[in-house]
């Protein structure tokens, strides 16, 4: 098992995805060669330009969104240390798997929308924070029974009482948090939802 407090084998995922949201960051807001305009995800355009289900998750809309979410990062690499992680891939994984899940999760909720009542959301959606909330569901229930694989791949991660009860706090606090104006509220549930069913796969 890897020490949580020094640097680990298994780190550069957790660099990797840090250092893309700062670049695309930089390109989008200070350089201004990326127009985030062409990579939110956008409920009616996702069906001719299926990119920005990926896209989406890489641009934030400003300084604070994009520091929340490294923030996200470093606490999830954090649990993760603390649970035992033997992977030097599932991170990345996860965050691929995650992606296209949940954003499938809130297309049908949209085509549920649209089907029963007659409405569709019109809304742009961006940042990394879904990803993050799945990866805290993930957490929170890998803290009360711990995970030997996933998809296949072992990983290793073993239950643990004090991660358990840290993650508990924060997916609380983040519920919360998302009932705030100008945060998808939509997004985080999902996100969390999908983070609890790659748990039970």
């Amino acid at each position: 098992m890897a020490n949580n407090n020094s640097i680990s084998k298994y780190d550069w995922q957790y660099i990797l995805s840090a250092s893309l949201l700062i670049s695309v960051y930089i390109l989008s807001d200070l350089v201004g060669v990326i127009d985030k305009e062409y990579f939110y995800f956008v409920p009616r355009l996702i069906s001719d330009q299926p990119y920005r289900i990926i896209t989406s998750v890489l641009i934030h809309a400003d300084l604070n969104h994009l520091l929340s979410n490294l923030g996200g990062i470093i606490i999830t690499r954090y649990f993760l240390m603390r649970l035992g992680i033997e992977s030097k891939f599932f991170y990345l994984r996860f965050i691929l798997i995650c992606s296209f899940l949940n954003f499938f999760i809130i297309w049908v909720y949209e085509k549920m929308l649209s089907y029963f009542f007659d409405f569709y959301p019109n809304y742009a959606a961006l940042g990394f924070s879904g990803i993050i909330y799945a990866l805290f569901g993930f957490i929170l229930l890998t803290s009360f029974y711990g995970k030997s694989f996933f998809l296949g791949k072992k990983i290793g991660l073993k239950s643990n009482f004090e991660v358990q009860k840290m993650s508990r706090t924060i997916c609380f606090l983040g519920l919360i948090f998302s009932f705030f104006p100008g945060i998808s509220l939509l997004g985080h549930i999902s996100g969390f939802v999908t983070g609890c069913f790659l748990f039970l796969i």
